[in-house]
C-alpha cells in the first residue's frame, strides 16, 4: 500500500479504485490491456476475450477502450483513490 501511495503520487501515474460494492462492471471478467503506438496502430487483450488472445483489429481495440471508460468511470477518482489507499494503510 505504501509503495501504490508513492507511485500513485507521480505525476503521470493516475490510480483508481474500484469499490467492491461496484461489482457489475466489464472489469470483472479479468484484466484489460491496451497500447497504443505513435503510427496510430495498437493491440490489446482481455482475459474474458478471444481467449486472452492479442487483437489489433480497429473495431476490436474499441470495444476495449470503451470497457476501459466504463471500469474507470465506475472507480473512485484518482484524489479518492489515494485517500482511500491512506485510509486502508491506516487501519493494517
Amino acid at each position: 500500500l505504501e509503495h501504490l501511495l508513492k507511485v500513485g503520487q507521480m505525476r503521470n501515474v493516475e490510480i483508481q479504485v474500484m469499490p467492491t460494492s461496484r461489482w457489475d462492471h466489464p472489469g470483472t471478467g479479468g484484466k484489460i490491456q491496451v497500447l497504443k503506438f505513435d503510427d496510430g496502430s495498437g493491440v490489446g487483450r482481455t482475459d474474458g476475450v478471444h481467449g486472452g488472445r492479442p487483437v489489433s483489429d480497429p473495431r476490436q481495440l474499441r470495444v476495449l477502450e470503451l470497457r476501459h471508460g466504463i471500469i474507470r468511470a465506475g472507480a473512485l477518482t484518482p484524489r479518492e483513490s489515494l485517500a482511500f489507499i491512506e485510509q486502508a494503510l491506516g487501519e493494517t
